[in-house]
């Protein structure tokens, strides 16, 4: 498949404030795309989008609201002259004992994680399949792959994402209507705040997974693992059969991260996505 140009190219990314997004945002501009941003926190929005510069427009956004994600993609589209490129990045990960998740974050966690991403992915093809092409990107997880305790909604809620995207590109997808499931390993963002990471494979920065999603784009790729070690290592783990995986995520400690944390150090980011 040739590689796409993205200079020109009109990107609209959700969550884009801080982290994944707002690296994504600035690896669009260096590749000459233009960009409008959208996040829950409307003023950080705007601070992101004037240091991103290149005429970055930015709007606040609940994507669990669907007139706010509708007068989002609107705004975005009039602003940039139309939408090339969708990337569903908003999303919020809380962690802990499945008996001991707070219920009503959980049932946020799955508005803005699942049902944030099919709004977006709806609103977006409206507009590429009358257009006639277009790109989804939906950020996913690795945890939409491999099951990890005390992340049973987070991974539940992620590999929704994984086959939505592939039933959407199943459905809809053609030479240029595209679409791609991204899925980065622990990335050094405030998500992660109060973990130990995975001593499978080192914390990969927001710079990495935005290089991928780019580099996707251009490429049309279906399927991004960041780090792309984490695709040859989770794809080989179910042939391993349950016991020997088990076994070995155990004594990796891979089990234990989102069960042993520092509930003090990830606090503020608990408040923070119970109020948005």
């Amino acid at each position: 498949m040739s590689e796409t140009s993205l200079r020109g190219r009109r990107v609209v990314i959700t969550g884009a404030a801080r982290g994944i997004g707002f690296a994504t945002a600035r690896a669009f501009i260096a590749a000459g795309a233009r960009v409008a941003i959208g996040d829950i926190d409307g003023v950080a929005a705007e601070v992101a989008a004037t240091e991103l510069g290149h005429d970055t427009v930015a709007f606040a956004l609940d994507v669990t609201d669907l007139d706010s994600f509708t007068a989002f993609v609107a705004s975005a589209e009039e602003a940039l002259g139309g939408i090339d490129v969708f990337v569903n990045n908003a999303g919020v990960m809380p962690i802990g004992p499945f008996l001991e998740v707070d219920e009503a974050l959980e049932a946020r966690s799955v508005q803005i994680n699942v049902t944030g991403v099919l709004t977006g992915m709806r609103l977006a093809l409206r507009r590429f399949t009358a257009q006639g092409h277009g790109h989804v990107v939906n950020v996913g997880s690795t945890a939409g792959v491999a099951a990890v305790p005390g992340g049973i909604a987070y991974c539940a809620e992620k590999a929704a994402v994984k086959h939505a995207t592939e039933a959407a590109r199943i459905e809809f997808g053609t030479d240029r209507i595209r679409f791609t499931n991204v899925m980065p390993a622990f990335t050094n963002t405030e998500l992660i705040a109060g973990t130990s990471g995975l001593k499978l494979f080192p914390n990969v920065e927001p710079s990495e997974v935005a290089d991928g999603i780019v580099d996707a784009v251009r490429t049309g790729r279906k399927d991004v693992f960041v780090p792309k070690i984490a695709g040859p290592i989770l794809k080989s783990q179910p042939l391993l059969g349950r016991r020997v995986r088990d076994a070995l995520n155990r004594r990796l400690g891979v089990y234990d991260t989102f069960l042993r944390f520092d509930t003090s150090a990830r606090a503020e980011y608990q408040d923070r996505i119970k109020r948005s």
